[in-house]
C-alpha cells in the first residue's frame, strides 16, 4: 500500500526535488521559513534581476513549496510546509526498504 502511494506521488516529488536542487531557491525557502516576505525582500540579498527572482519563485510555486498573494502592487510569498511532508514520506519509505 505504501509503495502504491509513493509511486502515485512521483511527479510531485520530481517537481519538489527539481525546485530544491537550486541553491538560490533553497535560500529563498530558508528566508520564508522565518515568515512571509515580498518578492522585493526575497530579491534583496540576491545578485540577480527581479525577473530572475520571479522565475525561481514560479518553480517553487509549481512544486507547491511556496504560495503567494498579490495585494495592490506587492506580491507576498509564504512557505507551504505540507509539500515537504511528501519528501519526508518518500525518504521514510526508502529507510524502511
Amino acid at each position: 500500500m505504501l509503495l502504491k502511494y509513493v509511486l502515485n506521488q512521483l511527479p510531485a516529488l520530481d517537481a519538489i526535488f527539481h525546485a530544491l536542487a537550486d541553491g538560490t531557491r533553497r535560500s529563498m525557502l530558508e528566508r520564508l521559513g522565518r515568515g512571509p516576505a515580498s518578492v522585493s525582500e526575497l530579491a534583496q540579498p540576491l545578485a540577480m534581476s527581479l525577473p530572475a527572482v520571479v522565475q525561481h519563485l514560479q518553480v517553487l510555486e509549481a512544486a507547491g513549496l511556496v504560495s503567494s498573494r498579490k495585494v495592490g502592487r506587492v506580491r507576498t510569498c509564504q512557505l507551504e510546509p505540507g509539500a515537504l511532508r511528501e519528501v519526508e514520506r518518500w525518504v521514510e519509505a526508502r529507510r524502511l526498504a
